[in-house]
């Protein structure tokens, strides 16, 4: 009997939470945890590390197309606070694309089409014969349209503002709560106004607001979930 992957894709705003659950629910499920939006970051750091600039459409599908991006679990040895292990090239850039600048240069290469299409190709690559949880803000209608169970995970943006904040102050940036929460307001633009697969919630979807639940809590109602649609 061939094996049918089991994909669970999860959309939503900056700073819902989806990497956090979407890895915590991997964890618990044995599945692949991918967050797409890693790749767009890697797209941003092969532009400004090559002097690519982030308007050049064509110039960044190349670059993508030229290059090898891996996500993986991280090894006993890489755990450091990462949710994932990026590899570019061989090389792990897994904090260098947590920089405020690189966020900020994600948002903005990922309004082009050709860049979206190439990113998909090779996220669709990485589902195609295994289990996954994957997060971004085009899973759900565009990288895995036939995902066996589709959430859009949400919350307040003061909430996420906070939660960014947050983020931010463990890892010694110097920013505030206000820059923050205008950052992610101009974030939450782009997605949603961008003419090539906007942020939306897809009919059949799972609107999950976490605003007022814990981490933990998501988790085991997703973990739930996913094991009566299996039967397990």
């Amino acid at each position: 009997m061939s094996f049918t992957p089991f994909h669970i894709a999860i959309d939503g705003p900056e700073a819902a939470g989806k990497g956090t659950v979407s890895k915590l629910s991997a964890e618990k499920l044995g599945f692949l945890y991918v967050d797409t939006g890693a790749m767009y970051r890697m797209t941003a750091y092969l532009g400004h590390t090559t002097g690519v600039a982030y308007e050049d459409e064509t110039g960044l599908a190349e670059l993508i197309r030229k290059s090898k991006m891996e996500l993986r679990n991280p090894t006993p040895e890489e755990k450091d606070g990462r949710l994932i292990t990026v590899l570019l090239n061989g090389d792990d850039v897994s904090w260098q694309i947590r920089t405020p600048e690189i966020g900020q240069g994600s948002s903005k290469v990922a309004v082009h089409p050709l860049v979206r299409k190439e990113l998909v190709i090779k996220q669709q690559e990485i589902a195609a014969h295994q289990n996954v949880v994957m997060e971004g803000r085009d899973i759900t209608f565009r990288v895995l349209p036939d995902a066996q169970l589709k959430i859009f995970l949400t919350a307040s943006d003061v909430v996420r503002a906070q939660r960014r904040f947050q983020q931010q102050q463990t890892k010694g940036v110097s920013t505030t709560l206000e820059e923050v929460y205008q950052n992610l307001l101009e974030r939450d633009k782009r997605d949603r106004e961008r003419s090539t697969d906007p942020l939306h919630i897809v009919p059949d979807a799972w609107v999950l607001d976490t605003s007022e639940l814990a981490i933990e809590d998501v988790v085991d109602l997703i973990v739930a979930k996913v094991k009566a649609m299996r039967h397990e």
